[in-house]
């Protein structure tokens, strides 16, 4: 396929085809699975930079990358935060907050789609990703290198920020799209 041939695509694509790998390496749970999740998280994380770059850069945007890269980015925080559930690193009603809001907003993204309408990512969505990542990777680092007292207190930050942007980003997207439910 054709869609497939861009570089871009194909980030998003491996990033999408790793997320069962990331998952696994997690709930492995031995000194080698415990670095090696946390590598394959931080360059997933690093790639989805990477192809938003190169296809603005190269002009290879598609309506693939546009509907498949805030996916890839769901199912990988979404993948990576359910395992760390399973051994007992997050809380359960943290989890289905920020996993809530996720299916909301693509929710309300496809209202505004079957309206006619586009709802482009916001500064508050986009640092509300960057906080998720920062969350999963401060674990993992944590999981990793056993870091100590210290580190649970930047987890807990990580986990408060990651959940008031999650709640606050979903806000701006719902007020941001009022229009929709006029």
């Amino acid at each position: 396929m054709r869609i497939f041939r861009t570089i871009p695509n194909q980030i998003t694509l491996s990033r999408i085809l790793f997320v069962p790998l990331l998952t696994f390496l997690i709930l492995f749970d031995s000194d080698v699975t415990r670095l090696l999740a946390m590598v394959l998280f931080f360059l997933a994380a690093v790639s989805d930079v990477v192809d938003g770059y190169i296809a603005r850069s190269l002009n290879q945007t598609s309506l693939f990358g546009k509907f498949a890269d805030p996916i890839a980015d769901k199912l990988m925080i979404a993948g990576a935060l359910i395992a760390l559930l399973q051994l007992g690193e997050m809380n359960p009603w943290a989890v289905l907050a920020i996993i809530a809001r996720e299916f909301l907003v693509t929710g309300l993204r496809i209202l505004a789609i079957s309206e006619g309408q586009a709802i482009g990512a916001s500064i508050l969505g986009k640092a509300k990703t960057i906080s998720h990542v920062a969350l999963v990777l401060a674990i993992l680092v944590d999981r990793t290198f056993m870091l100590g007292a210290g580190w649970d207190v930047l987890r807990s930050v990580c986990l408060a920020l990651a959940l008031a942007l999650s709640v606050f980003s979903g806000i701006e997207y719902f007020y941001r799209s009022r229009r929709l439910f006029a």
